[in-house]
């Protein structure tokens, strides 16, 4: 394969720029119904995502297109692309798999853009394409031999039972889990994920993510899931009792912290967005920061609030930490300055009155929307984007998209 792209491709490549605008989406649609007549092609992808929302297809779009249209700066794409590659590392994608993926987008192009696809794009696309995946496909393998040589780390699937159940609010709940082999777990960093295959009961293999919840002690990890009322694997883990095995991925995923803070931190959180908080609060806390720490929560009331307590009684560990919840809409009974501090939305106005965007970093995590905003907010405050760091719930590429 290429080092570098030829000036014909580049060319060719960014021509195409107004074509996929128009028909971006149906050439990826077409391009998942290819792959998706291999299964083993087909069970890779979180299907979740593929459905009535439409995600992974329209977040892939944006992605191609960013691609097409950054072919000659692809240094803009480096942290998206980290985000891919850990998101593959999550659900053990293979280089075996990546031609695949090369047959099915080309055909697609030729059957969508049809006498527009000359053989001089295909050719251009093609050598697009595997430019991209080499550099994936380079990346993904670094952070597999890191995995697997990590003490307690892992390539693959391994078995983990549920050890407790631990109710956090009137949907989430934890899952301590702990490996049926009886060794160590790799050490994760504050905010990573962990992957999941799910074996359902009259079901397709179900992939997921999870943030783990609990600072890294290299025994156990700490899942905090919630139950979506149309989720296939939430609503299942929920049913599951102390004692269920699953087949769970090493920790995975670029946001997080892997060293204590040089600058004020504060972490933002909207509904479930929680659980890597909770676990970057936790190793704060046990490292004993000397920087301010701010854990800035919001969620609709005191029924839905997960793992309140436990954040507090953190927060009383520490004197550089300090909590601020907010309650969308309190409860009949609910006190202010007991069950939530402030009621209502956390505003773009509150969090920068309140954060001090000069001199923090932020991380953020929660529903797309909450996530947007806050992001937006900061960036027109002028916070620099190397100090703004998020996660969300969703296909890898999707924000890209956004």
């Amino acid at each position: 394969m290429p080092k570098n792209l030829s000036a014909e491709t580049i060319a060719i490549v960014s021509a195409t720029v107004p074509a996929l605008q128009e028909n971006g989406l149906a050439i990826v649609h077409e391009m998942y119904a290819r792959m998706f007549r291999n299964p083993e092609i087909r069970d890779l992808f979180n299907q979740s995502n593929h459905g009535v929302s439409d995600a992974q297809p329209r977040a892939l779009t944006g992605a191609i297109l960013a691609y097409a249209a950054n072919i000659e700066n692809l240094g803009a794409l480096a942290p998206a692309v980290e985000r891919i590659a850990q998101k593959h590392v999550g659900l053990q994608i293979l280089p075996e798999h990546y031609p695949h993926v090369a047959e099915a987008l080309l055909e697609a192009i030729k059957q969508v853009l049809g006498e527009a696809a000359t053989s001089a794009v295909l050719t251009a696309w093609g050598e697009a394409y595997w430019f991209l995946a080499d550099i994936l496909i380079a990346r993904e393998k670094r952070i597999y031999t890191e995995q697997v040589d990590a003490t307690g780390g892992w390539n693959g699937w391994r078995d983990f039972r549920i050890a407790e159940v631990i109710p956090e609010s009137s949907v989430i709940t934890s899952f301590i889990l702990k490996p049926v082999d009886g060794g160590p777990v790799m050490r994760h960093r504050p905010g990573q994920y962990l992957s999941f295959s799910f074996e359902i009961p009259g079901e397709a293999p179900a992939k997921r993510n999870y943030s783990i919840s609990s600072a890294p002690n290299g025994e156990s990890y700490r899942i905090s899931v919630k139950a979506e009322p149309l989720g296939l694997a939430s609503r299942w883990l929920h049913a599951q009792p102390v004692g269920t095995v699953l087949k769970v991925a090493a920790p995975a995923g670029e946001f997080h912290l892997d060293r204590l803070p040089e600058r004020p931190v504060v972490l933002l959180s909207g509904g479930v967005g929680l659980t890597p908080m909770v676990a970057m609060l936790e190793w704060l806390v046990e490292q004993g920061t000397n920087q301010p720490v701010h854990y800035i929560h919001g969620t609709h009331d005191r029924n839905t609030h997960a793992m309140r307590n436990h954040v507090r009684q953190l927060a009383a560990r520490a004197e550089t930490v300090r909590i601020t919840d907010f309650h969308q809409t309190p409860l009949a009974g609910e006190v202010a300055g007991q069950d939530y501090d402030l009621s209502g939305l956390i505003t773009d106005e509150w969090l920068l009155a309140n954060s001090s965007p000069a001199m923090s970093d932020y991380y953020i995590c929660g529903p797309r929307p909450f996530l947007r905003a806050a992001v937006a907010a900061l960036s027109l405050a002028g916070v620099p984007s190397d100090r703004i760091h998020y996660e969300f719930f969703g296909p890898a590429d999707e924000m890209l998209a956004a």
